[in-house]
């Protein structure tokens, strides 16, 4: 099961990073793009951290959600100087 786990993470990266290329591509904007990818990433360390729970693993998801915070806090207020 914790290798299928792994797998499952992996292929939710590659599925976001898909995602995210497709919508950088079609909308030509970065704010969706980014919240969309760190979406998928989350999702993948929160998989990655069912698979083996390990303090590693809770860094490292705790680590995406505090990047993607400050990412999309910081387009947020990006969005909000430019109107």
């Amino acid at each position: 099961m914790t290798e299928a786990l792994r797998q499952l993470a992996l292929l939710i990266t590659l599925l976001g990073l898909l995602s995210a290329a497709r919508v950088a591509v079609t909308l030509r904007r970065v704010r969706p793009t980014v919240a969309l990818l760190t979406d998928f990433l989350l999702a993948a360390g929160l998989v990655r951290l069912a698979a083996a729970p390990s303090w590693t693993s809770l860094a490292t998801a705790a680590a995406t959600v505090a990047v993607r915070m400050l990412v999309n806090a910081g387009l947020r207020a990006s969005d909000a100087r430019r109107t």
